[in-house]
């Protein structure tokens, strides 16, 4: 897992970020019926900032509710989102989206709390996270008395479907957080976070949930990884705490299923988890990287350029940790940028061109490469 520009900016990630998606099923309409949409395929140049010398023309893709986290299929041709068509009814689940037609579809239950989609590399499989089987009814919001927190939801466990949502198979059945899983692009392995041995890791598995290995051991959080394009590294965001108070803060709120997610950095590694590397050094929120497609690029958004932490844009950096760029200037929230297999557009959600509070939806950039 997104929010309008008067939430704070953390209160943004709630909505949008893989461990708190939230959207369940009364939105009152056929799964293979999308709602109301304005044209997908004329791009609007007001779309574009001042300072946007990254973007081409832009799209906008969605136009209603709250719309993030949306992938590319292996082929380019489609993606997979989570989303919450009705604001403040029910919880997030995921659709499919053809980018041409803007034509939606309902692949997932419409029962409980889904999050984390993503495409099996051939295309015709899905995968992503979801309550629905402990309850049909959403998860209860984290209490906040202790401040900004994530709710991982125990009840969470990954799933697969044929492409269209039918055939549905449970991954996995540990107790606790299982989520955030995404495909290596080889199709051999799937990587996911977990706390099924009581701190929250990466492991991978195999495409049917079998072989499951430890991927990251370090006392801290450590979620949203992927692949990189040839699947020998992987990037994920992490927090580890350094100090005594941090340590007994982070425990005591693993404890009861929660986290404190203001400062997460961005790591890369081997994809068995060795040689790890930290990107960012900044203190900020930052989440959602994602591999350019040559594999020597990271983009990913923060709130690093805001002081008062409300305003989260998209920056891309050298997996070396050099280069560092800011790619968006757009007020509010901007994130989830997935490049298009072939690098020529970028897919990410924003509050830009927002009709109503809280209205996050996915848009399509063409992608300047370049200096």
């Amino acid at each position: 897992m997104t929010r309008p520009t008067p939430l704070p900016l953390l209160a943004l990630l709630a909505i949008a970020l893989p461990v708190t998606a939230c959207r369940e099923s009364g939105n009152g309409r056929p799964a293979d019926t999308p709602p109301t949409q304005a044209d997908p395929t004329s791009a609007d140049p007001t779309l574009l900032q001042p300072g946007e010398t990254r973007f081409g023309a832009i799209e906008q893709l969605t136009f209603e509710g709250e719309n993030a986290e949306s992938y590319w299929a292996f082929d380019g041709t489609s993606l997979i989102f989570q989303s919450t068509p009705t604001p403040g009814e029910g919880c997030d689940q995921i659709y499919t989206l053809d980018p041409a037609t803007g034509a939606r579809q309902l692949v997932s239950t419409g029962l409980g709390r889904t999050t984390c989609a993503y495409y099996y590399p051939a295309g015709d499989r899905i995968l992503y996270s979801s309550t629905h089987h402990h309850d049909p009814a959403c998860p209860t919001p984290p209490d906040r008395s202790r401040g900004y927190v994530w709710a991982l939801y125990p009840t969470f466990d990954i799933f697969a479907a044929d492409a269209d949502g039918s055939n549905l198979v449970q991954l996995t059945t540990q107790d606790g957080y299982d989520a955030e899983g995404t495909f290596s692009p080889t199709g051999h392995r799937i990587i996911f976070t977990s706390v099924r041995e009581g701190d929250i890791d990466l492991y991978s598995m195999l495409p049917d949930g079998s072989d499951v290995q430890r991927v990251t051991d370090r006392l801290g959080y450590d979620g949203g990884a992927f692949y990189s394009p040839d699947g020998t590294m992987i990037v994920w965001r992490a927090h580890y705490p350094e100090t005594a108070e941090e340590r007994d803060d982070y425990l005591a709120l693993l404890a009861d299923g929660l986290i404190r997610p203001s400062a997460l950095e961005i790591y890369v590694a081997d994809a068995d988890g060795s040689n790890p590397r930290q990107l960012t050094d900044n203190g900020a929120a930052n989440f959602a990287p994602y591999w350019h497609p040559s594999g020597e690029q990271i983009i990913f958004s923060s709130n690093m350029d805001d002081p008062q932490g409300r305003n989260f844009e998209i920056y891309i950096i050298n997996i070396d940790g050099t280069g560092l760029e800011r790619v968006t200037y757009s007020e509010g929230f901007d994130g989830f940028p997935v490049f298009h297999p072939d690098g020529t557009r970028l897919a990410f959600s924003s509050n830009r061109n927002m009709s109503h509070e809280g209205n996050t939806n996915l848009f399509l950039a063409e992608w300047v490469d370049g200096n």
